[in-house]
């Protein structure tokens, strides 16, 4: 596979048009490899360096794995999203289940981190932790503490609302679609 090097404004802009479809977030600690789909994250610029801000939910596989390796990979199709890839890595835990592998994904190490891209979700930013920080619902205007952190699930329960997100800032140290060789499918 190459990589096409791509700028902070076409991130941005493959980000905004995906991001409300369902785009992965990977992790990874040894040969232990996580996929998470993702519906929040902002690309910007914090202390004049380009990042993406991700938000994980405190109950969550991936939040492990992002402490124990503070790197991670932003994973965008071209197109539509595999939904069988948005179901299963959107719905199932990590803990007990190699999802990558339940919904047929390749992975192609990374450029600049020790986390993989994903083949079938191209657009990839390499991202290394800058900043964490867990947020505090209770300083969220109520309607929004209400909507997005009612205390109706178990933390445990798939689709828990219950956790607070840890807000991870990304530097994104490389970014690129990747690219099929030629000759290669």
């Amino acid at each position: 596979m190459k990589r096409r090097k791509l700028s902070l404004s076409e991130c941005a802009a493959y980000t905004a048009e995906t991001l409300p479809k369902g785009i992965l977030l990977t992790s990874a600690v040894g040969d232990k490899v996580n996929s998470m789909v993702i519906g929040w994250g902002t690309v910007g610029v914090n202390w004049n360096r380009p990042v993406f801000a991700a938000y994980v939910r405190t109950g969550r596989y991936t939040r492990e794995l992002l402490d124990q390796n503070p790197e991670f990979t932003v994973n965008i199709p071209l197109g539509e999203p595999d939904k069988n890839a948005i179901a299963v890595c959107g719905s199932k835990s990590g803990r007990g289940l190699d999802k990558l592998t339940a919904c047929g994904l390749h992975t192609v190490p990374g450029e600049s981190v020790s986390v993989p891209a994903i083949r079938e979700f191209p657009v990839t930013l390499e991202c290394r932790i800058l900043y964490r920080q867990v947020q505090e619902p209770g300083l969220l205007p109520e309607a929004l503490a209400e909507r997005f952190y009612p205390q109706t699930k178990e933390s445990s329960f798939p689709g828990s609302n219950r956790d607070p997100h840890v807000t991870y800032f990304g530097e994104i140290v490389s970014a690129y679609v990747l690219e099929p060789e030629e000759g290669e499918d």
